[in-house]
Protein backbone atom coordinates (compact mmCIF):
# COMPACT_ATOMS: atom_id res chain seq x y z
CA UNK A 1 0.00 0.00 0.00
CA UNK A 2 1.15 3.39 -1.09
CA UNK A 3 0.95 6.31 2.10
CA UNK A 4 -2.35 7.25 2.95
CA UNK A 5 -3.74 10.13 1.48
CA UNK A 6 -7.17 12.07 2.76
CA UNK A 7 -8.66 12.56 -0.42
CA UNK A 8 -8.05 11.40 -4.20
CA UNK A 9 -10.04 11.93 -7.23
CA UNK A 10 -11.23 9.53 -9.70
CA UNK A 11 -12.12 11.68 -12.95
CA UNK A 12 -14.47 10.31 -15.12
CA UNK A 13 -13.07 10.99 -18.73
CA UNK A 14 -14.74 8.20 -21.26
CA UNK A 15 -17.36 10.23 -22.49
CA UNK A 16 -18.21 9.84 -26.50
CA UNK A 17 -20.18 12.91 -26.86
CA UNK A 18 -22.21 12.22 -29.70
CA UNK A 19 -24.25 15.58 -29.84
CA UNK A 20 -20.98 17.21 -30.37
CA UNK A 21 -21.09 15.28 -33.76
CA UNK A 22 -17.96 15.93 -35.85
CA UNK A 23 -16.34 17.66 -33.52
CA UNK A 24 -16.13 13.95 -31.40
CA UNK A 25 -14.99 11.66 -34.74
CA UNK A 26 -11.83 11.17 -33.32
CA UNK A 27 -11.69 12.35 -29.63
CA UNK A 28 -13.44 12.20 -26.54
CA UNK A 29 -15.31 14.61 -25.52
CA UNK A 30 -12.67 15.58 -22.53
CA UNK A 31 -10.40 15.66 -25.45
CA UNK A 32 -11.75 18.57 -27.33
CA UNK A 33 -10.58 21.98 -27.61
CA UNK A 34 -11.62 24.84 -25.69
CA UNK A 35 -10.79 28.55 -25.41
CA UNK A 36 -8.13 28.79 -27.80
CA UNK A 37 -5.25 26.96 -25.93
CA UNK A 38 -6.95 24.35 -23.79
CA UNK A 39 -8.71 20.91 -23.95
CA UNK A 40 -12.23 20.71 -21.74
CA UNK A 41 -10.19 18.30 -19.55
CA UNK A 42 -7.82 21.25 -18.61
CA UNK A 43 -10.84 22.57 -16.29
CA UNK A 44 -11.00 19.85 -14.39
CA UNK A 45 -7.39 18.98 -13.97
CA UNK A 46 -6.48 22.56 -13.21
CA UNK A 47 -9.45 22.48 -10.19
CA UNK A 48 -7.44 19.50 -9.23
CA UNK A 49 -4.33 21.22 -8.64
CA UNK A 50 -5.34 24.27 -7.26
CA UNK A 51 -6.97 22.49 -4.59
CA UNK A 52 -4.30 20.71 -3.67
CA UNK A 53 -5.32 17.30 -4.90
CA UNK A 54 -2.49 15.69 -6.19
CA UNK A 55 -3.81 12.08 -6.87
CA UNK A 56 -6.16 11.65 -9.75
CA UNK A 57 -7.46 8.72 -11.55
CA UNK A 58 -8.60 9.08 -15.29
CA UNK A 59 -10.58 6.99 -15.90
CA UNK A 60 -10.86 6.52 -20.35
CA UNK A 61 -12.44 4.79 -22.69
CA UNK A 62 -14.02 6.11 -25.90
CA UNK A 63 -11.24 7.41 -28.22
CA UNK A 64 -8.35 8.01 -25.46
CA UNK A 65 -5.48 8.41 -27.88
CA UNK A 66 -5.42 12.10 -28.01
CA UNK A 67 -6.64 12.37 -24.40
CA UNK A 68 -3.85 9.98 -22.79
CA UNK A 69 -1.20 11.96 -25.05
CA UNK A 70 -2.12 15.42 -23.67
CA UNK A 71 -2.35 14.24 -20.09
CA UNK A 72 0.90 12.58 -20.13
CA UNK A 73 2.85 12.35 -16.67
CA UNK A 74 0.71 15.40 -15.60
CA UNK A 75 3.71 17.85 -16.01
CA UNK A 76 1.44 21.33 -16.61
CA UNK A 77 -0.90 20.40 -13.50
CA UNK A 78 2.09 19.62 -11.13
CA UNK A 79 1.49 15.97 -11.12
CA UNK A 80 4.45 13.97 -12.20
CA UNK A 81 5.55 13.47 -8.54
CA UNK A 82 6.85 10.36 -6.94
CA UNK A 83 3.76 10.00 -4.82
CA UNK A 84 0.22 10.31 -6.24
CA UNK A 85 0.29 11.82 -9.86
CA UNK A 86 -1.56 11.50 -12.57
CA UNK A 87 -2.49 8.24 -13.58
CA UNK A 88 -4.44 7.00 -16.94
CA UNK A 89 -7.15 3.99 -15.72
CA UNK A 90 -8.67 2.15 -19.08
CA UNK A 91 -11.31 -0.58 -18.62
CA UNK A 92 -9.67 -2.97 -16.52
CA UNK A 93 -8.38 -6.33 -18.30
CA UNK A 94 -8.71 -9.42 -17.37
CA UNK A 95 -6.84 -12.42 -18.56
CA UNK A 96 -10.29 -13.36 -20.77
CA UNK A 97 -9.89 -10.07 -22.39
CA UNK A 98 -11.19 -6.37 -21.62
CA UNK A 99 -14.82 -5.29 -19.86
CA UNK A 100 -16.06 -1.93 -21.15
CA UNK A 101 -17.12 0.80 -18.44
CA UNK A 102 -21.00 -0.05 -17.91
CA UNK A 103 -21.32 3.11 -16.07
CA UNK A 104 -20.12 5.93 -14.07
CA UNK A 105 -20.37 3.44 -11.08
CA UNK A 106 -18.95 0.53 -12.56
CA UNK A 107 -15.93 2.32 -13.89
CA UNK A 108 -15.31 3.28 -10.11
CA UNK A 109 -16.15 -0.14 -9.05
CA UNK A 110 -13.73 -1.66 -11.76
CA UNK A 111 -11.08 0.48 -9.91
CA UNK A 112 -11.42 0.24 -6.66
CA UNK A 113 -8.10 -1.19 -6.22
CA UNK A 114 -6.47 1.67 -7.63
CA UNK A 115 -8.44 3.71 -4.84
CA UNK A 116 -7.58 0.87 -1.97
CA UNK A 117 -3.58 1.35 -2.89
CA UNK A 118 -4.14 4.96 -0.83
CA UNK A 119 -6.86 3.78 1.61
CA UNK A 120 -8.33 7.59 0.93
CA UNK A 121 -10.79 8.63 3.68
CA UNK A 122 -12.47 10.59 1.15
CA UNK A 123 -12.81 10.13 -2.51
CA UNK A 124 -13.76 13.10 -5.37
CA UNK A 125 -15.95 12.05 -8.29
CA UNK A 126 -15.55 14.75 -11.01
CA UNK A 127 -16.06 14.62 -14.87
CA UNK A 128 -13.80 15.53 -17.35
CA UNK A 129 -16.09 17.12 -19.72
CA UNK A 130 -17.79 20.57 -18.12
CA UNK A 131 -16.30 24.02 -18.01
CA UNK A 132 -15.61 25.88 -14.65
CA UNK A 133 -13.63 26.63 -12.11
CA UNK A 134 -13.55 25.15 -8.49
CA UNK A 135 -11.80 25.28 -5.24
CA UNK A 136 -12.93 21.25 -4.11
CA UNK A 137 -11.25 21.88 -0.70
CA UNK A 138 -13.65 24.30 0.03
CA UNK A 139 -16.23 21.59 -0.90
CA UNK A 140 -14.11 19.25 1.35
CA UNK A 141 -14.46 21.10 4.34
CA UNK A 142 -18.43 21.76 3.60
CA UNK A 143 -18.89 17.38 3.30
CA UNK A 144 -16.53 17.11 6.79
CA UNK A 145 -18.74 20.15 8.57
CA UNK A 146 -22.23 18.77 7.51
CA UNK A 147 -21.25 14.68 8.86
CA UNK A 148 -21.90 14.11 5.16
CA UNK A 149 -21.34 10.67 3.68
CA UNK A 150 -21.89 12.04 0.27
CA UNK A 151 -21.56 15.73 -0.87
CA UNK A 152 -23.13 16.74 -4.33
CA UNK A 153 -22.01 20.12 -5.76
CA UNK A 154 -25.33 22.29 -7.31
CA UNK A 155 -26.12 24.66 -9.52
CA UNK A 156 -29.57 26.13 -10.13
CA UNK A 157 -30.34 25.87 -13.76
CA UNK A 158 -33.11 27.32 -16.21
CA UNK A 159 -36.33 25.98 -15.62
CA UNK A 160 -36.26 25.01 -19.43
CA UNK A 161 -32.98 23.00 -18.77
CA UNK A 162 -33.59 21.06 -15.96
CA UNK A 163 -35.36 17.97 -17.62
CA UNK A 164 -31.44 17.04 -18.85
CA UNK A 165 -30.03 17.17 -15.13
CA UNK A 166 -29.95 15.20 -11.94
CA UNK A 167 -32.98 17.34 -9.82
CA UNK A 168 -32.89 17.21 -6.06
CA UNK A 169 -35.06 19.26 -3.03
CA UNK A 170 -32.91 20.26 -0.34
CA UNK A 171 -33.51 21.60 3.06
CA UNK A 172 -32.68 25.03 4.65
CA UNK A 173 -29.33 23.08 5.93
CA UNK A 174 -28.48 21.52 2.64
CA UNK A 175 -29.89 18.04 3.62
CA UNK A 176 -31.09 16.25 0.35
CA UNK A 177 -34.29 15.24 0.53
CA UNK A 178 -35.65 13.99 -2.70
CA UNK A 179 -33.22 13.34 -6.04
CA UNK A 180 -34.82 12.84 -9.85
CA UNK A 181 -32.22 11.27 -12.14
CA UNK A 182 -33.46 13.70 -15.66
CA UNK A 183 -36.92 13.99 -14.82
CA UNK A 184 -39.64 14.89 -17.36
CA UNK A 185 -41.21 17.10 -14.96
CA UNK A 186 -39.08 18.57 -12.40
CA UNK A 187 -40.11 19.63 -8.98
CA UNK A 188 -36.73 21.75 -8.61
CA UNK A 189 -34.50 23.77 -10.87
CA UNK A 190 -31.47 22.67 -8.34
CA UNK A 191 -29.07 20.28 -10.58
CA UNK A 192 -26.88 18.00 -10.15
CA UNK A 193 -22.97 19.12 -11.30
CA UNK A 194 -21.82 15.59 -11.62
CA UNK A 195 -19.46 16.41 -8.44
CA UNK A 196 -19.61 13.90 -5.32
CA UNK A 197 -17.20 13.88 -2.44
CA UNK A 198 -18.10 10.45 -1.03
CA UNK A 199 -16.71 8.46 2.21
CA UNK A 200 -14.55 6.40 0.71
CA UNK A 201 -16.09 3.38 3.39
CA UNK A 202 -19.67 3.93 2.44
CA UNK A 203 -18.83 4.52 -1.20
CA UNK A 204 -17.37 1.45 -1.38
CA UNK A 205 -19.66 -0.27 0.33
CA UNK A 206 -22.30 0.57 -2.53
CA UNK A 207 -20.36 0.42 -5.20
CA UNK A 208 -20.43 -3.44 -4.46
CA UNK A 209 -23.97 -3.62 -3.49
CA UNK A 210 -24.81 -1.75 -7.15
CA UNK A 211 -22.59 -4.29 -9.03
CA UNK A 212 -24.52 -7.09 -7.86
CA UNK A 213 -27.76 -5.74 -8.65
CA UNK A 214 -28.75 -7.13 -12.02
CA UNK A 215 -30.89 -4.52 -12.81
CA UNK A 216 -28.21 -1.50 -12.24
CA UNK A 217 -27.54 0.74 -14.97
CA UNK A 218 -24.21 1.07 -12.62
CA UNK A 219 -24.45 4.65 -12.94
CA UNK A 220 -24.51 7.09 -10.06
CA UNK A 221 -27.12 9.14 -10.64
CA UNK A 222 -29.94 6.81 -11.37
CA UNK A 223 -28.85 4.03 -9.16
CA UNK A 224 -26.07 4.27 -6.33
CA UNK A 225 -27.55 8.34 -4.74
CA UNK A 226 -31.37 6.79 -5.64
CA UNK A 227 -30.74 4.03 -3.51
CA UNK A 228 -28.08 5.92 -0.48
CA UNK A 229 -31.17 8.01 -0.36
CA UNK A 230 -33.74 5.30 0.32
CA UNK A 231 -31.57 3.97 2.68
CA UNK A 232 -31.67 6.97 4.61
CA UNK A 233 -27.78 8.32 4.30
CA UNK A 234 -27.15 11.20 4.86
CA UNK A 235 -26.74 13.28 1.28
CA UNK A 236 -25.56 17.37 1.22
CA UNK A 237 -26.28 19.55 -1.29
CA UNK A 238 -23.16 22.22 -1.56
CA UNK A 239 -23.99 25.42 -3.47
CA UNK A 240 -22.19 26.19 -6.34
CA UNK A 241 -22.66 29.88 -7.14
CA UNK A 242 -19.76 30.07 -10.19
CA UNK A 243 -19.42 30.00 -13.96
CA UNK A 244 -20.63 26.67 -15.23
CA UNK A 245 -21.34 25.07 -18.25
CA UNK A 246 -21.93 21.43 -19.81
CA UNK A 247 -20.59 22.21 -23.11
CA UNK A 248 -22.81 18.79 -24.37
CA UNK A 249 -23.88 20.35 -27.67
CA UNK A 250 -22.39 22.41 -30.52
CA UNK A 251 -24.67 25.35 -29.52
CA UNK A 252 -23.41 24.95 -26.39
CA UNK A 253 -19.46 24.69 -27.14
CA UNK A 254 -20.13 27.40 -29.46
CA UNK A 255 -21.47 30.15 -26.53
CA UNK A 256 -19.43 29.00 -23.73
CA UNK A 257 -16.14 30.16 -26.23
CA UNK A 258 -18.54 33.08 -27.25
CA UNK A 259 -18.87 34.14 -23.24
CA UNK A 260 -14.76 34.25 -22.65
CA UNK A 261 -15.39 37.33 -25.51
CA UNK A 262 -17.33 39.79 -23.30
CA UNK A 263 -15.73 43.01 -21.76
CA UNK A 264 -16.26 41.15 -18.34
CA UNK A 265 -16.19 37.12 -18.51
CA UNK A 266 -18.20 34.95 -16.66
CA UNK A 267 -15.35 32.75 -16.75
CA UNK A 268 -11.83 34.39 -15.47
CA UNK A 269 -8.89 33.04 -17.35
CA UNK A 270 -6.86 35.89 -16.42
CA UNK A 271 -7.09 34.77 -12.41
CA UNK A 272 -3.46 34.40 -11.47
CA UNK A 273 -4.38 33.15 -8.19
CA UNK A 274 -6.58 30.55 -9.88
CA UNK A 275 -4.91 29.42 -13.21
CA UNK A 276 -6.32 26.62 -16.07
CA UNK A 277 -3.02 24.94 -17.18
CA UNK A 278 -2.22 22.96 -20.48
CA UNK A 279 -0.05 21.78 -22.71
CA UNK A 280 2.01 24.12 -24.17
CA UNK A 281 1.84 24.19 -27.57
CA UNK A 282 5.11 25.25 -29.02
CA UNK A 283 3.93 27.59 -31.43
CA UNK A 284 5.79 30.64 -32.40
CA UNK A 285 4.50 34.14 -31.29
CA UNK A 286 1.19 35.34 -33.58
CA UNK A 287 1.50 37.89 -36.18
CA UNK A 288 -0.96 40.80 -37.35
CA UNK A 289 -0.15 41.51 -41.00
CA UNK A 290 -0.40 45.04 -41.98
CA UNK A 291 -4.00 44.73 -43.47
CA UNK A 292 -4.90 42.70 -40.33
CA UNK A 293 -7.94 43.73 -38.22
CA UNK A 294 -8.66 42.27 -35.06
CA UNK A 295 -12.10 42.67 -32.71
CA UNK A 296 -12.49 41.86 -29.38
CA UNK A 297 -10.99 38.05 -30.35
CA UNK A 298 -8.73 35.67 -28.75
CA UNK A 299 -5.80 35.00 -31.07
CA UNK A 300 -3.14 32.51 -29.89
CA UNK A 301 0.34 31.07 -30.69
CA UNK A 302 1.52 30.43 -34.21
CA UNK A 303 -1.60 32.84 -35.65
CA UNK A 304 -0.84 34.13 -38.85
CA UNK A 305 -3.83 37.11 -39.97
CA UNK A 306 -3.89 39.14 -42.95
CA UNK A 307 -7.42 39.87 -42.99
CA UNK A 308 -10.78 40.78 -40.65
CA UNK A 309 -11.41 38.21 -36.70
CA UNK A 310 -13.94 39.70 -35.47
CA UNK A 311 -15.64 38.45 -31.76
CA UNK A 312 -13.89 34.95 -33.01
CA UNK A 313 -11.60 32.55 -30.69
CA UNK A 314 -8.70 31.21 -32.61
CA UNK A 315 -6.59 27.94 -32.09
CA UNK A 316 -2.75 28.21 -32.43
CA UNK A 317 -1.53 27.88 -36.17
CA UNK A 318 -4.48 29.53 -37.54
CA UNK A 319 -3.96 31.45 -40.75
CA UNK A 320 -6.24 33.81 -42.16
CA UNK A 321 -5.72 35.16 -45.71
CA UNK A 322 -6.01 39.14 -46.85
CA UNK A 323 -9.42 40.62 -47.35
CA UNK A 324 -11.11 37.34 -45.38
CA UNK A 325 -13.39 37.73 -42.57
CA UNK A 326 -14.30 35.99 -39.50
CA UNK A 327 -17.17 36.46 -37.47
CA UNK A 328 -18.64 35.20 -34.32
CA UNK A 329 -16.83 31.95 -34.80
CA UNK A 330 -14.28 29.25 -33.78
CA UNK A 331 -11.08 28.52 -35.47
CA UNK A 332 -9.38 25.06 -34.20
CA UNK A 333 -5.92 24.17 -34.41
CA UNK A 334 -3.94 24.75 -37.89
CA UNK A 335 -6.75 25.51 -39.97
CA UNK A 336 -5.94 27.57 -43.02
CA UNK A 337 -8.41 29.85 -44.31
CA UNK A 338 -7.51 31.69 -47.90
CA UNK A 339 -8.16 34.69 -49.40
CA UNK A 340 -11.32 36.78 -49.80
CA UNK A 341 -13.31 34.30 -47.43
CA UNK A 342 -16.02 35.18 -45.00
CA UNK A 343 -17.08 32.57 -42.24
CA UNK A 344 -19.45 33.56 -39.59
CA UNK A 345 -20.67 31.63 -36.39
CA UNK A 346 -19.21 28.28 -37.31
CA UNK A 347 -17.01 26.11 -35.73
CA UNK A 348 -13.60 24.82 -38.39
CA UNK A 349 -12.26 21.41 -37.59
CA UNK A 350 -8.46 21.00 -36.76
CA UNK A 351 -6.17 21.20 -39.71
CA UNK A 352 -9.06 22.29 -42.56
CA UNK A 353 -8.22 24.19 -45.35
CA UNK A 354 -10.93 26.83 -46.38
CA UNK A 355 -10.09 27.99 -50.52
CA UNK A 356 -10.38 31.62 -51.52
CA UNK A 357 -13.67 32.99 -52.00
CA UNK A 358 -15.86 30.66 -49.89
CA UNK A 359 -18.63 31.73 -47.96
CA UNK A 360 -19.35 29.67 -44.80
CA UNK A 361 -22.65 31.43 -43.28
CA UNK A 362 -25.88 29.75 -42.41
CA UNK A 363 -28.64 30.17 -44.85
CA UNK A 364 -31.23 29.51 -41.52
CA UNK A 365 -32.15 32.58 -39.59
CA UNK A 366 -33.97 33.10 -36.11
CA UNK A 367 -31.83 31.45 -34.67
CA UNK A 368 -29.45 30.76 -37.52
CA UNK A 369 -27.61 27.61 -37.35
CA UNK A 370 -23.91 27.09 -36.03
CA UNK A 371 -22.18 25.42 -39.02
CA UNK A 372 -19.56 22.91 -38.25
CA UNK A 373 -16.89 21.76 -40.59
CA UNK A 374 -15.30 18.92 -39.97
CA UNK A 375 -11.55 18.69 -39.34
CA UNK A 376 -8.33 17.58 -42.16
CA UNK A 377 -11.03 18.65 -45.00
CA UNK A 378 -9.88 20.66 -48.33
CA UNK A 379 -12.44 23.30 -48.79
CA UNK A 380 -12.48 23.96 -52.81
CA UNK A 381 -12.14 27.88 -54.06
CA UNK A 382 -15.47 29.84 -53.90
CA UNK A 383 -18.01 27.10 -52.12
CA UNK A 384 -20.53 28.32 -50.74
CA UNK A 385 -21.86 26.19 -47.21
CA UNK A 386 -24.61 27.13 -45.54
CA UNK A 387 -24.96 23.96 -43.48
CA UNK A 388 -22.72 21.61 -41.45
CA UNK A 389 -20.10 19.96 -43.78
CA UNK A 390 -18.64 16.50 -43.06
CA UNK A 391 -17.53 15.23 -46.80
CA UNK A 392 -16.25 17.29 -49.54
CA UNK A 393 -18.80 15.00 -51.55
CA UNK A 394 -21.96 16.86 -49.92
CA UNK A 395 -20.57 20.12 -52.12
CA UNK A 396 -22.68 19.77 -55.43
CA UNK A 397 -21.34 22.96 -58.10
CA UNK A 398 -19.46 24.42 -54.90
CA UNK A 399 -22.76 24.30 -52.77
CA UNK A 400 -23.37 22.56 -49.29
CA UNK A 401 -26.59 19.81 -49.83
CA UNK A 402 -26.95 17.71 -47.05
CA UNK A 403 -26.91 18.75 -43.11
CA UNK A 404 -25.69 16.47 -40.42
CA UNK A 405 -28.08 15.84 -37.42
CA UNK A 406 -25.91 15.38 -34.00
CA UNK A 407 -27.38 12.91 -32.73
CA UNK A 408 -28.80 12.03 -29.21
CA UNK A 409 -26.30 11.12 -27.44
CA UNK A 410 -24.50 12.51 -24.11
Amino acid sequence: MKRSKEIIAMLLAGGEGKRLGLLTRKLAKPAVPFGGKYRIIDFTLSNCSNSGIYTVGVLTQYQPMTLNSHIGIGVPWDFDRREGGVTILPPFVREQGGKWYRGTANAVYQNINFIEEYNPKYVLIISGDHIYKMDYSQMLEYHKEKGAEITIAVIEVPWEEASRFGIMDADVNGLIKEFQEKPKKPKNNLASMGIYIFDWKILRRYLRKDERNPRSSNDFGKDVIPLMLREGRRLYAYPFKGYWKDVGTIESLWKANMDLLTDNPPLDLYDKDFRIYTVNPNQPPHYLGSRARVICSMINEGCLVQGEVNHSVLFPGVQVGEDSRVKDSIIMPGVKIGKDVFIDRAIVGEGTVIGEGTCIKSSQEDPPEIILIRDQLEVPPYSNITCTLENIKDLKGGKAISSLAYGDGA
